[in-house]
């Protein structure tokens, strides 16, 4: 069995030192650990302290000869479980929100799709420096976590915010994020992302203002914790998570047909894809012009995608329903969760910048029984964590 591999990071903070003790203390774990340093790290410490340390060779520069054909950095990205990155300077920092990749670390940084721990340490003034602040926050909106700076002695003299955790605290940080990367290994998630269009003609639809965000976060995180990952995706403009399984459809019905072909096999469904509820009886092959059409045009209802689900799940199976409403947010969550054999509905509020369209969400995590979880503001990113949080609680619950 291949052991688990860590990239730990190390910048120019004067807090260095402390990661000879995140080495062992990785390595205690049975964790496996590659040092990469910066350039001016290196020149703090000799990397051959960490080469002793880890039993690798530290990786400094980002050109130096490969042993292979392969890239070191791509090839590093995709061995890694975890890059954590400590002590991480203000540079560092904003290198990574920035998405500049002029060094082997940034540049790792951009390639893996591994979780990322950040533990900044700094001076204090520049650690609560509005850019560094915002720089963190832009990170954490993309999934990055953080082990927050202390308050204490730091080198400058100064006693203040910006000094390194303690080492502890970070290697048990990360170690529970590598618990976490297997928690749904061997399993096979559907997660439906994005509107959908119901097309009048080549270019008019109906459709919403889902941006898909929220769903694309899921199948993120569905990939994170070691799942197959079904995306069955309606027209946005993001990236696919890399590792996920990604079909891209335009219609309610298309969405159907991908959601049935793939439902069987998946163990969790998290159908997060606001789907059109109408559509039009005679959609046109042709642009029609505006006196051709008159002023009313029949629709129809659209297919119930989570009820079919519903009604055809398995025992042991995880369904998880979106509910976005205007008002009496968690009363309609309910009603809909029963009507529809969910297991768990998310229910969130629309419209006024709410939901559709943002960064962040806030919604109710409502089960059959029990208290309601209420969650947010957060990031999708956070909130997708407690969503599958959820679901393996679930799953636990199941399995008894």
């Amino acid at each position: 069995m291949t052991r688990t591999k860590v990239a730990l990071g190390v910048s120019s903070s004067i807090g260095l030192y402390k990661a000879c003790e995140i080495v062992r203390g990785f390595q205690k774990a049975g964790v496996e650990v590659q040092v990469v340093m910066t350039p001016n790290a290196a020149r703090l410490i000799s990397p051959l302290l960490f080469s002793s340390l880890a039993g690798t060779k530290t990786i400094v520069e980002m050109f130096e000869e490969p042993a292979g054909r392969s890239i070191r950095h791509v090839a590093l990205a995709r061995e890694i479980a975890l890059l954590c990155v400590a002590p991480a300077t203000a540079n560092v920092i904003g290198k990574f929100a920035g998405g500049v990749a002029d060094d082997f670390l940034s540049t790792l940084f951009l390639a893996t799709t591994a979780p990322v721990l950040i533990a900044p340490a700094m001076n204090e003034a520049m650690y609560l420096d509005r850019t560094t602040q915002a720089n963190m926050d832009r990170l954490k909106a993309l999934g990055a976590e953080f082990v927050e700076a202390e308050k204490g002695y730091l080198a400058c003299g100064d006693a203040g915010w910006g000094r390194l955790a303690e080492p502890e605290a970070i290697v048990r940080e990360g170690l529970r994020i590598l618990a976490r990367t297997s928690s749904l290994a061997g399993r096979t998630v559907l997660v439906t992302a994005g509107p959908t269009r119901e097309h009048l003609d080549p270019v008019r639809f109906l459709s919403n203002p889902s941006s898909g965000k929220m769903g694309y976060e899921l199948a993120r995180e569905a990939v994170a914790r070691g799942a197959r990952t079904i995306l069955v995706s309606g027209p946005t403009g993001l990236v696919p998570p890399a590792g996920a399984m990604t079909e891209s459809v335009v219609s309610a019905a298309e969405m159907e047909k991908a959601c049935l072909k793939a439902f069987p096999k998946a163990g969790i469904v998290v159908m997060a894809a606001a789907v059109s509820d109408f559509r039009f009886k005679e959609p046109r092959g042709r642009k029609s012009a505006k006196e051709e059409i008159g002023l009313s045009l029949a629709v129809e209802r659209t297919p119930d995608i989570l009820a079919r689900l519903g009604r055809a799940k398995k025992p042991g199976q995880v369904l998880v329903g979106f509910a976005a409403e205007t008002h009496d947010v968690a009363a309609h969550a309910r009603r809909k969760m029963a009507a529809k054999k969910a297991d768990l509905m998310v229910a969130n509020a629309v419209g006024a910048g709410r939901g559709f369209g943002t960064e962040t969400n806030e919604v109710l995590i409502i089960a059959p029984s029990g208290p309601v979880q209420a969650a947010g503001p957060l990031s999708k990113r956070e909130i997708a964590r407690l969503i599958f949080d959820r679901i393996e609680a679930l799953l636990e619950k199941k399995r008894r």
